[in-house]
């Protein structure tokens, strides 16, 4: 196996499972544990990896999270196009994520909040205040079917009596 394929084997195996066992993930692979063990830290330095996440379905637990979904539209800056106007986004401790994206707006940015009311302040104060920014659209997320490929809703069942004639 090519180093290339056995990086892509590591990686689709952590995307969805990153508490993988080294061990585990080295039979899987059919090679050694040192040899994955090097490949991660390998591809950590160089930023392939850049982190390991858990998902968590906040709406099982007492925590009063609010998701919201803001689709921004600004002016790209001369140069530099739209990542400066990504950075100072992503700078802020609250936001989550910030995509370029195409479309009608130009950034979409997820951050989490306490209430509805502080995240519309996040809008109001920091993001509609730069001046590169032309307009909002913020969507708050109801509720979580699925989320990075793990279903969080379950199935629904229909629990009616079936009536015939």
């Amino acid at each position: 196996m090519t180093k290339e394929e056995m990086r892509m084997k590591i990686l689709k195996a952590i995307e969805h499972e990153a508490r993988v066992d080294i061990h585990e993930l080295a039979i899987r692979l059919g090679t050694d544990e040192a040899a994955i063990a090097n490949e991660m830290s390998d591809m950590e330095k160089e930023g392939i990896i850049c982190g390991y996440l858990t998902l968590i379905d906040w709406d099982k637990t007492d925590s009063q999270t609010v998701t919201a979904l803001i689709e921004v539209r600004c002016t790209p800056q001369r140069g530099q196009g739209f990542d400066t106007v990504a950075e100072r986004i992503y700078k802020y401790p609250e936001v989550n994520s910030v995509y370029l994206i195409s479309g009608g707006f130009d950034l979409l940015v997820t951050l989490e909040g306490s209430t509805l009311k502080e995240i519309a302040t996040f809008v109001t104060d920091k993001l509609s205040a730069q001046e590169s920014i032309l307009s909002c659209a913020t969507h708050f997320i109801l509720r979580r079917y699925k989320d990075h490929g793990t279903i969080l809703a379950k199935k629904y069942s229909d629990e009616r009596q079936l009536i015939t004639p």
